[in-house]
């Protein structure tokens, strides 16, 4: 069995089994948890599988060990003894009462294992390659990675302490990495996975793997990261104002306010 079948056998097991835990629970939200380390499952499975791993493997390993890890962490103590999270409340909703396990299943957690390994190629590749010297782009790889991690873990970290003051409550966090970018820890996790697919890169053949980056940015910015928050708040001066002066997306100084 190819390792990238084997690998696809791998993640289809665990979000199957993380399914079951959220039925038994009854909170489908979970699987945010557990996003993360999907792909350090991956990574794990795929480094162990390689004969002799290298230092392309080691590298990739690792990065993805350390993301996991903070990943979960961070979601699993933000979400500890709260409710299902809303978005997954109005999915219950629009399904119904006609086979909501079934479409829980299909719509939560396999769809999320088919992106999980999409993302998680250049991974796969890394760890079943040949080539494991880790070069000048291996290295810009891992600083691109760098950057990403400190948006994130720095992003979240601040956002975390804001909602922590009561004198926040309502406000906007527009301070620290939030007056470069409205979405810094988005940034950050874009950006570690352009990382991973640099250090992925060992030969022209390996540009397809750029699909990886592609779809966590797309899904980022259009689909369940910005746009999602930002609705929440369009209407609103104060949001208004923001917006006017801070980036969406990428990173860059205040403009001047209006």
């Amino acid at each position: 069995m190819g390792i990238y079948v084997s690998t696809a056998l791998v993640i289809l097991i665990y979000f199957t089994l993380i399914f079951i835990l959220a039925q038994v629970m009854k909170n489908n939200s979970i699987v945010d948890s557990f996003w993360g380390p999907s792909f350090l499952v991956v990574a794990l499975w795929t480094y162990f599988a390689t004969p002799e791993a290298g230092p392309r493997s080691t590298a990739v390993t690792v990065l993805i060990a350390i993301y996991a890890i903070r990943l979960f962490t961070h979601i699993t103590l933000r979400n500890w003894n709260k409710p299902e999270d809303y978005r997954y409340v109005a999915m219950r909703e629009k399904w119904g009462t006609k086979s909501p396990v079934l479409k829980a299943y299909l719509n939560v957690f396999l769809l999320q294992g088919v992106i999980s390994y999409m993302v998680a190629l250049p991974i796969i590749s890394v760890n079943s390659s040949d080539s494991q010297k880790l070069g000048i782009i291996g290295f810009l790889g891992i600083l691109i990675w760098m950057i990403g991690f400190l948006f994130e873990s720095v992003g979240d970290s601040q956002l975390k302490s804001f909602k922590a003051d009561a004198k926040n409550k309502g406000k906007l966090m527009t301070e620290g990495l939030w007056s470069y970018t409205r979405h810094p820890n988005y940034f950050g996790e874009a950006a570690m996975w352009w990382g991973i697919f640099i250090i992925s890169v060992s030969g022209f053949s390996d540009i397809l793997l750029i699909i990886s980056p592609l779809i966590m940015t797309y899904l980022l910015i259009y689909v369940s990261g910005v746009p999602l928050l930002e609705k929440r708040y369009e209407g609103r001066d104060d949001f208004k104002e923001y917006a006017k002066r801070t980036n969406k997306f990428f990173p860059w100084f205040p403009k001047n306010k209006i």
